[in-house]
């Protein structure tokens, strides 16, 4: 195993890095094998972005509890429609979210379980 040497950046942490230059070509090889390509890299980013924002982590919490209508999300938000809906069609555009029309009311929710897992998974991490 290669040795390591600390080294000071400029915030003055110790940062670990390998003071051999080796390259482990069986770890390197398995490692590219199972990394997705760009696109998908990509698209991966750009999954993530939607969750850096505290208003759309706070509507897909809302909806990981229960379907809920425009007006309703932002009684519970104390927002104003137009931002919501703004937030809204984000989540839809990422397919983060869907909606259903009952009448005049259109409901949100989730767009599968893998968002609530996404959520609750995050928490976990933050809590620990």
């Amino acid at each position: 195993m290669p040795s390591k040497a600390g080294i000071q950046n400029e915030t003055e942490e110790t940062v670990e890095v390998c003071s051999a230059r080796i390259i482990h070509r069986e770890t390197l090889a398995a490692v590219q094998a199972a990394m997705p390509g760009d696109a998908r890299i990509c698209d991966l980013a750009d999954f993530f972005k939607i969750f850096g924002d505290r208003t759309r982590i706070s509507i897909l919490w809302a909806l990981s509890e229960s379907e809920m209508c425009v007006c309703d999300l932002c009684a519970l938000l104390d927002m104003k429609q137009s931002a919501v809906s703004h937030q809204l069609k984000l989540l839809k555009q990422s397919r983060i979210v869907k909606y259903r029309r009952e009448g005049k009311v259109v409901y949100y929710s989730l767009d599968d379980e893998h968002i609530r897992r996404v959520l609750n998974l995050g928490l976990q991490h933050v809590c620990e």
